[in-house]
Protein backbone atom coordinates (compact mmCIF):
# COMPACT_ATOMS: atom_id res chain seq x y z
CA UNK A 1 0.00 0.00 0.00
CA UNK A 2 1.07 3.54 -0.60
CA UNK A 3 0.67 4.70 2.73
CA UNK A 4 2.77 8.07 4.01
CA UNK A 5 2.49 8.53 7.59
CA UNK A 6 4.54 11.13 9.02
CA UNK A 7 4.16 14.57 6.97
CA UNK A 8 4.10 18.19 8.50
CA UNK A 9 1.68 21.28 8.04
CA UNK A 10 1.68 24.90 9.48
CA UNK A 11 0.05 23.76 12.67
CA UNK A 12 4.06 22.84 13.21
CA UNK A 13 6.86 23.80 11.11
CA UNK A 14 5.50 22.09 7.74
CA UNK A 15 4.73 25.01 4.94
CA UNK A 16 1.35 23.74 3.61
CA UNK A 17 -1.81 23.83 5.14
CA UNK A 18 -3.82 20.12 6.31
CA UNK A 19 -5.92 20.82 3.16
CA UNK A 20 -3.20 21.24 0.98
CA UNK A 21 -1.37 18.32 2.11
CA UNK A 22 -4.60 15.92 1.84
CA UNK A 23 -4.81 17.33 -1.92
CA UNK A 24 -1.02 16.45 -2.26
CA UNK A 25 -0.85 13.20 -0.88
CA UNK A 26 -4.22 12.40 -2.97
CA UNK A 27 -2.89 13.35 -6.13
CA UNK A 28 0.55 11.56 -5.39
CA UNK A 29 -0.90 8.24 -5.54
CA UNK A 30 -1.09 7.65 -1.48
CA UNK A 31 -3.32 5.33 -0.44
CA UNK A 32 -3.64 6.41 3.24
CA UNK A 33 -2.22 9.32 5.11
CA UNK A 34 -1.50 10.63 8.16
CA UNK A 35 -0.93 14.08 9.26
CA UNK A 36 1.91 13.96 12.13
CA UNK A 37 2.29 17.82 13.66
CA UNK A 38 4.90 17.82 15.91
CA UNK A 39 3.68 17.51 19.48
CA UNK A 40 0.03 19.27 18.65
CA UNK A 41 -3.15 17.59 17.67
CA UNK A 42 -4.90 21.01 16.21
CA UNK A 43 -4.68 20.09 12.92
CA UNK A 44 -6.60 16.89 12.66
CA UNK A 45 -10.28 17.39 12.41
CA UNK A 46 -9.08 19.96 9.29
CA UNK A 47 -6.61 16.86 7.70
CA UNK A 48 -9.52 14.29 8.26
CA UNK A 49 -12.26 16.58 7.18
CA UNK A 50 -10.00 17.40 3.66
CA UNK A 51 -9.00 13.58 3.53
CA UNK A 52 -12.98 12.47 3.55
CA UNK A 53 -13.95 15.12 0.81
CA UNK A 54 -11.39 13.75 -1.29
CA UNK A 55 -12.38 9.67 -0.32
CA UNK A 56 -8.33 9.68 1.21
CA UNK A 57 -8.23 6.66 4.28
CA UNK A 58 -6.81 8.52 7.20
CA UNK A 59 -5.59 7.82 10.49
CA UNK A 60 -4.82 10.43 13.07
CA UNK A 61 -1.60 11.45 13.63
CA UNK A 62 1.36 13.35 15.90
CA UNK A 63 5.25 13.42 16.66
CA UNK A 64 5.63 13.55 20.03
CA UNK A 65 9.52 15.25 20.88
CA UNK A 66 11.61 12.98 23.60
CA UNK A 67 14.24 12.91 25.69
CA UNK A 68 16.57 10.09 25.66
CA UNK A 69 20.05 9.35 26.04
CA UNK A 70 20.56 13.04 26.06
CA UNK A 71 18.99 13.85 22.69
CA UNK A 72 15.61 14.13 20.97
CA UNK A 73 13.85 11.32 19.96
CA UNK A 74 10.68 11.46 17.67
CA UNK A 75 7.89 9.12 18.70
CA UNK A 76 5.02 8.97 16.06
CA UNK A 77 1.66 8.10 17.36
CA UNK A 78 -1.14 6.74 14.74
CA UNK A 79 -4.53 5.90 14.99
CA UNK A 80 -5.40 7.50 18.38
CA UNK A 81 -8.45 9.66 20.07
CA UNK A 82 -6.88 13.24 19.12
CA UNK A 83 -9.77 14.66 21.40
CA UNK A 84 -8.04 12.63 24.47
CA UNK A 85 -7.51 14.92 27.27
CA UNK A 86 -4.28 12.81 28.53
CA UNK A 87 -2.86 13.00 25.18
CA UNK A 88 -3.60 17.02 24.75
CA UNK A 89 -2.77 17.89 27.77
CA UNK A 90 0.33 15.97 27.83
CA UNK A 91 1.45 17.86 24.46
CA UNK A 92 0.57 21.10 25.94
CA UNK A 93 3.19 20.20 28.56
CA UNK A 94 5.71 19.27 26.07
CA UNK A 95 4.98 22.59 23.83
CA UNK A 96 5.45 24.69 27.08
CA UNK A 97 9.44 24.99 27.03
CA UNK A 98 9.74 26.07 23.16
CA UNK A 99 8.93 30.01 23.29
CA UNK A 100 11.69 30.48 26.06
CA UNK A 101 14.11 28.09 24.53
CA UNK A 102 13.38 29.80 20.96
CA UNK A 103 14.33 33.51 22.90
CA UNK A 104 18.00 31.78 24.49
CA UNK A 105 18.93 30.50 20.60
CA UNK A 106 18.36 33.99 19.87
CA UNK A 107 20.40 35.43 22.21
CA UNK A 108 22.99 32.91 20.98
CA UNK A 109 22.84 33.78 17.46
CA UNK A 110 22.76 37.72 18.55
CA UNK A 111 26.36 36.95 20.29
CA UNK A 112 27.97 36.47 16.87
CA UNK A 113 26.26 39.20 14.80
CA UNK A 114 23.07 37.68 13.84
CA UNK A 115 20.24 40.06 15.41
CA UNK A 116 16.56 39.94 15.93
CA UNK A 117 16.11 36.29 14.91
CA UNK A 118 12.68 35.64 17.54
CA UNK A 119 11.39 38.11 15.84
CA UNK A 120 12.01 36.87 12.08
CA UNK A 121 11.49 33.36 12.93
CA UNK A 122 7.99 34.08 14.19
CA UNK A 123 6.73 35.58 10.91
CA UNK A 124 6.89 31.87 9.76
CA UNK A 125 5.10 30.24 12.83
CA UNK A 126 1.51 29.37 12.49
CA UNK A 127 1.54 28.79 16.07
CA UNK A 128 4.23 30.59 18.55
CA UNK A 129 3.91 27.35 20.75
CA UNK A 130 5.66 25.43 18.11
CA UNK A 131 8.27 27.78 17.23
CA UNK A 132 11.38 25.52 16.60
CA UNK A 133 15.21 25.51 15.17
CA UNK A 134 13.21 25.27 11.43
CA UNK A 135 11.30 28.10 11.52
CA UNK A 136 14.47 29.62 12.59
CA UNK A 137 16.73 28.22 9.36
CA UNK A 138 13.87 29.55 6.92
CA UNK A 139 14.26 32.92 8.63
CA UNK A 140 18.24 32.80 8.28
CA UNK A 141 17.63 31.76 5.04
CA UNK A 142 15.32 34.42 3.07
CA UNK A 143 17.60 36.95 4.57
CA UNK A 144 20.30 35.88 3.30
CA UNK A 145 22.53 34.57 5.88
CA UNK A 146 23.06 31.23 4.52
CA UNK A 147 21.91 29.36 1.00
CA UNK A 148 19.71 26.18 2.23
CA UNK A 149 17.90 24.88 5.28
CA UNK A 150 20.81 22.45 5.72
CA UNK A 151 23.64 24.62 5.54
CA UNK A 152 21.93 27.09 8.55
CA UNK A 153 21.55 23.81 10.92
CA UNK A 154 25.07 22.63 10.27
CA UNK A 155 26.61 26.16 10.77
CA UNK A 156 24.34 27.55 13.38
CA UNK A 157 21.27 25.40 15.00
CA UNK A 158 23.24 21.89 16.15
CA UNK A 159 25.20 21.08 19.29
CA UNK A 160 28.02 23.38 19.84
CA UNK A 161 27.01 26.11 17.51
CA UNK A 162 25.95 29.19 18.33
CA UNK A 163 22.02 28.56 18.25
CA UNK A 164 21.84 25.82 19.14
CA UNK A 165 19.98 25.37 22.86
CA UNK A 166 18.87 21.63 24.36
CA UNK A 167 15.40 21.02 25.76
CA UNK A 168 14.00 18.58 27.78
CA UNK A 169 10.73 16.78 26.37
CA UNK A 170 8.51 14.53 27.59
CA UNK A 171 9.76 10.63 28.60
CA UNK A 172 10.02 8.01 26.64
CA UNK A 173 7.58 6.19 28.65
CA UNK A 174 5.12 8.92 28.89
CA UNK A 175 4.72 9.62 25.43
CA UNK A 176 4.16 5.94 24.54
CA UNK A 177 1.43 5.45 27.23
CA UNK A 178 -0.31 8.94 26.13
CA UNK A 179 -0.32 7.60 22.81
CA UNK A 180 -1.73 3.96 23.72
CA UNK A 181 -4.19 5.14 26.26
CA UNK A 182 -5.87 7.55 23.63
CA UNK A 183 -6.26 4.15 21.85
CA UNK A 184 -3.06 3.99 19.23
CA UNK A 185 -0.18 2.71 18.50
CA UNK A 186 3.35 4.19 18.85
CA UNK A 187 6.22 4.40 16.31
CA UNK A 188 10.03 5.25 16.61
CA UNK A 189 10.47 7.74 13.83
CA UNK A 190 13.61 8.14 11.78
CA UNK A 191 15.53 5.80 13.97
CA UNK A 192 18.89 5.77 12.03
CA UNK A 193 18.79 10.06 12.44
CA UNK A 194 19.31 9.71 16.24
CA UNK A 195 23.37 8.38 15.74
CA UNK A 196 23.10 6.15 18.99
CA UNK A 197 25.78 4.06 19.49
CA UNK A 198 24.78 -0.14 19.31
CA UNK A 199 23.98 -0.22 23.23
CA UNK A 200 22.41 3.10 23.51
CA UNK A 201 19.81 2.13 20.10
CA UNK A 202 19.82 -1.48 22.29
CA UNK A 203 18.21 0.55 24.98
CA UNK A 204 15.74 2.87 23.26
CA UNK A 205 14.24 -0.32 20.94
CA UNK A 206 13.98 -2.33 24.36
CA UNK A 207 12.45 0.41 26.85
CA UNK A 208 10.42 1.07 23.84
CA UNK A 209 8.73 -2.00 23.37
CA UNK A 210 8.94 -2.49 27.59
CA UNK A 211 7.20 0.33 27.63
CA UNK A 212 3.98 -0.75 24.69
CA UNK A 213 5.55 0.76 21.51
CA UNK A 214 4.87 -1.28 18.63
CA UNK A 215 6.20 0.23 15.30
CA UNK A 216 9.37 1.74 13.87
CA UNK A 217 9.63 3.49 10.90
CA UNK A 218 11.83 1.52 8.19
CA UNK A 219 10.93 3.29 4.93
CA UNK A 220 11.41 7.54 5.90
CA UNK A 221 12.49 10.38 3.60
CA UNK A 222 15.70 10.52 6.02
CA UNK A 223 17.07 6.78 5.30
CA UNK A 224 18.92 5.38 2.79
CA UNK A 225 18.18 1.78 1.64
CA UNK A 226 20.98 0.37 3.63
CA UNK A 227 19.64 2.07 6.83
CA UNK A 228 16.07 1.14 5.31
CA UNK A 229 17.64 -2.77 5.37
CA UNK A 230 19.00 -2.48 8.73
CA UNK A 231 16.06 -1.45 10.41
CA UNK A 232 13.74 -4.08 8.67
CA UNK A 233 16.12 -6.17 10.56
CA UNK A 234 15.36 -4.68 13.84
CA UNK A 235 11.40 -4.55 13.22
CA UNK A 236 11.56 -8.59 13.07
CA UNK A 237 14.54 -8.55 16.08
CA UNK A 238 11.73 -6.46 18.15
CA UNK A 239 8.91 -7.95 16.73
CA UNK A 240 7.76 -4.37 15.79
CA UNK A 241 5.12 -3.11 12.90
CA UNK A 242 7.05 -1.47 10.18
CA UNK A 243 5.59 2.44 9.42
CA UNK A 244 6.08 4.26 6.08
CA UNK A 245 6.24 7.61 6.13
CA UNK A 246 8.10 10.68 3.91
CA UNK A 247 8.19 13.34 6.67
CA UNK A 248 7.22 15.95 4.47
CA UNK A 249 7.36 19.53 5.47
CA UNK A 250 7.59 21.47 2.03
CA UNK A 251 8.14 21.28 -1.51
CA UNK A 252 11.05 23.44 -1.44
CA UNK A 253 12.88 21.90 1.49
CA UNK A 254 12.24 17.85 1.64
CA UNK A 255 14.04 15.31 -0.03
CA UNK A 256 11.28 13.17 -0.45
CA UNK A 257 7.62 14.24 -1.54
CA UNK A 258 4.66 13.26 -0.08
CA UNK A 259 3.28 9.29 -1.70
CA UNK A 260 6.76 8.86 -3.70
CA UNK A 261 8.56 6.38 -0.91
CA UNK A 262 10.37 3.33 -2.14
CA UNK A 263 8.20 -0.02 -0.45
CA UNK A 264 8.12 -1.38 2.97
CA UNK A 265 9.83 -5.25 2.64
CA UNK A 266 7.10 -8.05 2.38
CA UNK A 267 8.70 -9.66 5.30
CA UNK A 268 7.62 -6.85 7.85
CA UNK A 269 3.58 -6.48 9.06
CA UNK A 270 3.17 -3.30 8.06
CA UNK A 271 1.53 -1.00 11.19
CA UNK A 272 -1.70 -0.22 9.07
CA UNK A 273 -2.80 -4.34 9.31
CA UNK A 274 -2.60 -3.73 13.44
CA UNK A 275 -4.67 -0.54 12.94
CA UNK A 276 -7.76 -1.24 10.62
CA UNK A 277 -10.48 -0.96 12.89
CA UNK A 278 -8.56 2.88 13.53
CA UNK A 279 -8.77 4.17 9.78
CA UNK A 280 -11.16 6.78 8.91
Amino acid sequence: MNADLHCHSVISDGTLTPEVLAERAKANGVELWALTDHDEVGGQQRALTAARALGLPYLTGTEISVTFANQTVHIVGLGFDHLNTALTEGLRRTRGGRSERAQEMSEGLAKVGILNCYEGALKYVGNPELISRTHFARHLVDTGVCSDTSEVFRKFLTEGKPGYVPHRWARLQEAVQWITDAGGMAVIAHPARYGFTPNEEYALFSEFKAHGGRGVEVITGSHSSQEAVRYAETALEFGLAASRGSDFHSPDESRIDLGTLPWLPSQLTPVWELLADRIQ
